[in-house]
């Protein structure tokens, strides 16, 4: 039988969500289309290219999130140096629960993340846009 962790996972996500903004799925769609704000859909490629995308949203996977975000990192991309709200999503949000609180502690102002990610954004009637495959 595996060791158990120190904290586990689960922990470690009410831990987040205590200290980050939950948008209802509602709440994200009165806001789309104001210019303001980015979706960053943190899912991995092939989550998007199975079950779409929530359209303008800009696709960084969670594993090189912290490089994209430093200004100081070879990886940094400018978008996350716009004066916006940053809003974190991925396919339940577990992963963006966890995104956006490291998002948050490195000092990127004004995140927040998808309260039950893009499954309750499609539950909820957002719309939805499918991307082609890239392989």
């Amino acid at each position: 039988m595996p060791k158990a962790m120190k904290i586990g996972y689960d922990a470690l996500i009410e831990a987040a969500r205590r200290e980050i903004e939950e948008l209802e799925p509602g709440q994200l769609m009165a806001e789309l289309g104001k210019g303001d704000f980015v979706i960053v859909d943190i899912r991995d490629i092939r989550e998007i290219e199975r079950d779409g995308r929530i359209p303008g949203s800009f696709h960084r996977p969670r594993g090189m999130l912290e490089f994209w975000i430093d200004p100081a990192s070879p990886y940094f991309k400018s978008v996350f140096g716009e004066s916006k709200r940053f809003v974190f999503h991925c396919a339940l949000d577990w992963r963006s629960a966890l995104a956006t609180q490291t998002a948050q502690t490195m000092g990127l102002a004004n995140v927040a993340h998808l309260k039950g990610g893009f499954k309750a954004w499609k539950a909820a009637g957002g719309p939805v846009e499918t991307v082609a495959e890239t392989a």
